[in-house]
Order: C-alpha cells, then structure tokens, then sequence
C-alpha cells in the first residue's frame, strides 16, 4: 500500500503526459501562417486600430465572402481583422506572445476561437509530428480563459466582446455542435460585464427546429455573404453600445 502511495505522483504524471491540454500549448504553424501574423504585428506596431477581430478562418473570412459587409459596417470604425484560417486557441496565444497587440489599445476586441480545438479532435496533426490531436470541452475553454488573461495584460483599457463559438452541423445532434455547445456554456461565465463581455449568436443563424443550411453555411461551418450580413446586424447593438456610439 505504502508502495502504492509513493508511487501514485509517477503515475499521475505519467498520465498527464499521455493526455496533454494541446488547447492552452502556445504554439506557432508553417511559414505562411507566420507571415499574415507578422502582418499582424505591423498593425500592432502602428496603434491606430479602434476595433479589432480575432480569431480563426470565420473571422478571417470578413475579408472573402464578409468583405461587403466589412466595408458597410467595419471599414469607418478603423477596424483590424486578426483572424488566420485554421488557428485554436493554442495558436493564439503564440501570437499574442509573439507582437500580436504590442503597442495597440482598441476600444473594443470582438474574440471568437474554438471551433477547430473541436473540429480538429481525434485527427492527426503535422505540427505535432502526426500525433492525435485530443480536445474536451474543458480544455478548449482553458485555452480562451488564457486568451482573455493575455488580451486583458496586453490591453487592461479594452473591452472584450467574448462571441460563443458559430453552430456547426447541419442538425443539433451533431457532435461537434454539441461540444461547441458545451465549451460556450463554460467561457460564457468568464464574462465579468466590465472588461469581458458575452455573447451568444447561435440563433441568429439556425432555422427554428435548430438546423443549419447551406444558405448560411455552405459547409455547415464557414459562413455565406448572407452568413456574414447576419452575423454583423446581430451584433450591431452590442457593439454600438461598447464602442459608445
């Protein structure tokens, strides 16, 4: 029994060491990513963005299929998009360890990560040598929790509007929907009212029985041009009302 106790430290650790949180493991992608995140410090540098989007290819994505509606509601408000197509909370945050808000105080961040911590579950990665990709509920909201900590050093004077992760899947039984669904449930507490703010958009883009179309997300994930309208005249009063408009 004695044994057994002495013993049990090694095999905790052991067990830590099998079933990593890849979520709030700040690291870096391929050349290409690191070149748009450069493209990012240089914005940084410059300090003049009052409204910034970060996050992943949805948010990247205002410059494709959201561009006119950018233009509409984001390009008068000085607004930087941070967003890189792929990126989970662990890439993130190597960002914002590496320049990324160096230098930059927006009135306002919109945040919104998560979905491929979810996607990406069960799959083998290049970065982690072809490694199995693992991602709960709980470890993707560790990874935003680290986000928000870091945006709040880097930025204490921001606001942070905290956007629950999109619906993915076209029907509500689809398991990466619901663990979605489960990680908002648990960064929807990290809002304070004060620096940290929450917002769920979900229904903005589900039809009433709670299905997805392809109208709205050709791919059940990425967001249409009407995707993208919607997302933004949802958020609108939130925003005015942040911004102080």
């Amino acid at each position: 029994m004695k044994i057994l106790l002495i013993l049990l430290p090694f095999f905790l650790q052991a067990a830590i060491a099998a079933d990593p949180s890849y979520a709030t493991q700040p690291v870096p992608r391929d050349e290409a990513w690191k070149k748009r995140h450069e493209s990012f410090n240089e914005i940084s540098k410059k300090g003049e963005a009052n409204l910034v989007f970060l996050g992943d290819s949805i948010t990247q994505g205002w410059s494709g299929k959201g561009k006119a509606t950018w233009e509409k509601f984001y390009a008068p408000r000085k607004t930087a998009n941070f967003g890189i197509g792929g990126d989970r909370t662990e890439h993130v945050l190597w960002r914002l360890q590496n320049g990324n808000f160096d230098g930059l105080s927006p009135q306002l961040i919109v945040l919104m990560i998560g979905t491929n911590n979810t996607g990406h579950e069960g799959r083998p990665q290049k970065e982690l040598n072809g490694a199995t990709y693992h991602c709960t509920a709980v470890q993707t909201a560790e990874g935003v929790k680290l986000i928000l900590d870091a945006l709040k050093k880097k930025c204490p004077s921001s606001k942070i509007l905290l956007l629950g992760i999109f619906p993915r899947g076209e029907k509500p039984t689809d398991a990466m929907r619901q663990q979605n669904i489960a990680t908002n449930a648990l960064i929807a507490k990290y809002a304070d009212g004060v620096a940290v703010h929450y917002l769920d958009l979900s229904p903005t883009f589900l039809q009433p029985d709670g299905t997805l179309t392809r109208e709205i997300m050709p791919d059940l994930l990425h967001l249409s041009e009407k995707g993208y309208a919607k997302w933004a005249e949802a958020m609108e009063p939130n925003l005015k009302k942040l911004l102080g408009e």
